[in-house]
């Protein structure tokens, strides 16, 4: 069993309204509801390729993106992307039709799972090597910045959030982007969802410093570390990070301290994690979390938790439906999207 880091503990937590825990309560369960339904099709041999799942970490995506501004911030991911997607605004039918191959795919079936891509949602992908994505997260922060400073386009306030796990903190490319980010104060998150293991490699076995947050301080910027377990914890953390940068101030970085239900991959058998670290980590479900806390303030009655249940997994099964029936991409394109288009 690795060894366990006391889960911090914030000095406050911004409150939460009725519709904004409705909101992040809804964009977990359909994170979750997407993942099981990616799993099912998986083993059934309805959806191939390499597919890596997301059960356990919806706080992060959700806290993090739900706190920026929809298809204006920018989101980029790794292979571990599914979920991002959705909280980015890309709609469920569209996500899974890329993961069946299919013409109506957000990437138009070029992509599948590690690739999701949707420039109208500020998506800017999912990527298959670790740090591939960080310096094009890097590069959509200073566009902005650029715009904003460069341009005089007072309107170019957009915030970048770059999201990668902690097997990558150990890559050049995370160095190299927090220091370019520091040194211009670029408006970037750059969100580390520390599930303990990269692919089999225990965490604490692969790095001389396992408080990944501390590594903030060597280029000046904040380091914070939160409950990724806790979407009001993650929540309360990015949106004052988002205000800093939008506000001219510079980066973060975010250590979210998650866990992943499943394996690395679903053709992972997982057994390198012992039964006991599985256990203890189920029993902090992030859905559970947060429906307990909204039951508990008198926000919600149980009741509509288990509505929005229903009408989440009336989602997903239409999201399949759609994928199944979706055209294949036409041979004739076979060549297209090889180089830049205008359109």
């Amino acid at each position: 069993m690795t060894q366990e880091r006391t889960i911090p503990k914030l000095a406050a937590i911004a409150p939460v309204s009725r519709e904004e825990g409705l909101m992040l309560y809804e964009d977990m369960v359909l994170g979750r509801y997407f993942e099981d339904k990616c799993a099912e099709m998986y083993y059934r041999g309805k959806m191939f390729g390499f597919v890596h799942l997301y059960n356990g970490q919806e706080a992060v995506s959700t806290g993090v993106i739900r706190a920026m501004r929809q298809g204006e911030d920018y989101v980029c991911s790794t292979y571990r992307d599914h979920v991002h997607a959705l909280s980015a605004g890309v709609p469920a039918r569209n996500v899974m039709a890329e993961l069946f191959g299919k013409a109506t795919g957000c990437s138009k079936g070029r992509g599948g799972s590690m690739h999701l891509f949707s420039a109208e949602h500020h998506l800017l992908g999912g990527y298959a090597f670790i740090g591939e994505g960080i310096p094009v997260a890097l590069g959509a922060a200073f566009q902005s910045k650029y715009r904003r400073e460069a341009l005089g386009d007072a309107s170019s306030d957009h915030v970048t959030a770059a999201f990668f796990g902690d097997g990558t903190t150990n890559n050049g490319q995370f160095f190299e982007c927090l220091n370019m980010a520091a040194l211009w104060k670029l408006p970037i998150l750059f969100v580390v969802e520390n599930n303990k293991w990269a692919i089999g490699m225990a965490h604490e076995r692969a790095t001389s410093q396992p408080e990944i947050f501390k590594k903030a301080s060597v280029f000046g910027m904040p380091g914070i570390e939160v409950d990724g377990m806790d979407v009001l914890a993650v929540r309360t953390v990015a949106q004052e990070a988002v205000a800093r940068a939008r506000a001219g101030e510079g980066p973060t970085l975010i250590e979210c301290l998650t866990y992943r239900f499943r394996g690395h991959s679903l053709a992972d058998p997982d057994e390198l994690r012992s039964k006991d670290e599985k256990e203890a980590w189920l029993a902090r479900d992030p859905l559970k979390k947060l429906a307990a806390h909204l039951t508990a303030q008198e926000l919600v009655k149980a009741e509509e938790l288990k509505q929005i249940e229903q009408r989440i997994q009336a989602v997903i099964d239409e999201a399949v439906q759609f994928a199944q029936t979706s055209p294949e991409p036409d041979a004739s394109e076979l060549h297209r999207f090889v180089f830049a288009e205008d359109s």
